[in-house]
């Protein structure tokens, strides 16, 4: 069940290979060079162009928020940071709201020491929830980088056209991250470049993971909107989920 148009719309937006893949397995990140190299070694030369289409049709819809998720930066069994509790006031921490885009990344457990903040068009906002630890709150707060607080994802999203004034926000997060969007009704349209290569293997990353469905549960239906094939055979589809 989708959630009342009183939420910005979510885009979620993947490059995948044929198996729904996106990595090359669970414990390397795509930020490491030589991973991202290899992954990015099975994208035939068509991929730039269909990704520029992509991002057309991402300008066009307004996006003023591109969403990740911690996984994308550190392990999954990385710990938060060592550091000590301190006294910080509830609630966000917005000290830059106008900022024309912003790149929120999800760290409820305070895993990241953010050295980048952003650049002259986009600012890091981080989404923290009420078990966030203190000391990383602070850690923000010191650094000038800005959180919101939000007790689920659907608070995040709303949060995200109330604080940030955004209408539409992009997921380019990994699986963990975009299935848990899914299964809380939250996506609005899925924009996946698929690229003619195979990954397989046990627990591998893939465009929507998380417990498996129930029996009571039915697979999300996608209407496909637009569908655009390279010249050797990636394939940009674009789908609204109804």
């Amino acid at each position: 069940m989708t959630h009342p148009r009183t939420r910005p719309r979510v885009i979620v937006s993947v490059i995948a290979t044929v198996d729904g893949r996106v990595a090359l397995n669970r414990t390397s990140r795509l930020l490491d060079p030589s991973a991202r190299q290899l992954w990015e070694s099975a994208w035939p030369p068509d991929v730039p162009e269909l990704l520029a289409r992509g991002s057309a049709v991402i300008e066009k819809s307004g996006a003023t928020v591109v969403l990740e998720g911690s996984g994308t930066f550190v392990p999954d069994a990385a710990p938060p940071l060592a550091l000590a509790p301190v006294n910080v006031p509830p609630g966000d921490f917005l000290p830059a709201v106008g900022s024309p885009r912003w790149f929120a990344v999800v760290d409820g457990r305070g895993r990241m020491e953010w050295t980048f903040k952003g650049d002259g068009t986009t600012r890091l906002l981080v989404v923290v929830n009420k078990s966030t630890p203190s000391g990383y709150l602070g850690f923000l707060r010191s650094s000038g980088i800005p959180y919101l607080s939000a007790s689920g994802l659907p608070a995040m999203i709303e949060k995200f056209g109330s604080e940030l004034g955004a209408t539409c926000v992009v997921s380019e997060a990994g699986g963990g991250l975009n299935g848990a969007l899914l299964r809380a009704g939250l996506v609005d349209e899925l924009h996946v470049i698929t690229v003619p290569a195979v990954v397989g293997g046990f627990g591998t990353p893939s465009m929507f993971d998380g417990p498996p469905l129930s029996l009571s549960e039915a697979p999300v239906k996608l209407r496909t909107v637009d569908v655009q094939v390279g010249g050797h055979g990636s394939i940009w589809t674009r789908y609204k989920i109804d």
